[in-house]
């Protein structure tokens, strides 16, 4: 759980995410760009890898955990949840390669 009202981009949201732990997280910096809310959307979609909170409050905390454990009770789903998570590729290539994409537009050697 990292609700976090600052976070530039912290790195334990991607060890859960590599070893199947969903991470619970505020809708901040690095969290917000590295977890994909869990709704029956992103879930549908292969894109869900955690739960964002809505906002800053003790009822918003408390409304993500159970959406969290509702979930967990529904096995089927959460192994797909887990699934997306360890299968996300937060490599340093990845990264590389996007960064590199940037830049060539930015040169304009790319459209």
């Amino acid at each position: 759980i990292m609700p976090s009202r600052f976070e530039p981009c912290g790195l334990n949201q991607f060890y859960s995410q590599r070893y199947g732990t969903p991470p619970i997280v505020n809708n901040t910096g690095g969290l917000a760009d590295s977890v994909v809310d869990c709704t029956p959307q992103t879930l549908k979609a292969g894109t869900a890898s955690g739960f964002v909170l809505k906002g800053m409050t003790a009822d918003d905390l408390f409304d993500t955990i159970q959406r969290a454990v509702e979930l967990y009770h529904d096995q089927k789903k959460w192994k797909v949840l887990r699934k997306n998570c360890m299968t996300k590729d937060f490599s340093w290539e990845t990264s590389a390669r996007a960064y590199r994409e940037v830049y060539m537009k930015v040169l304009g050697r790319i459209e």
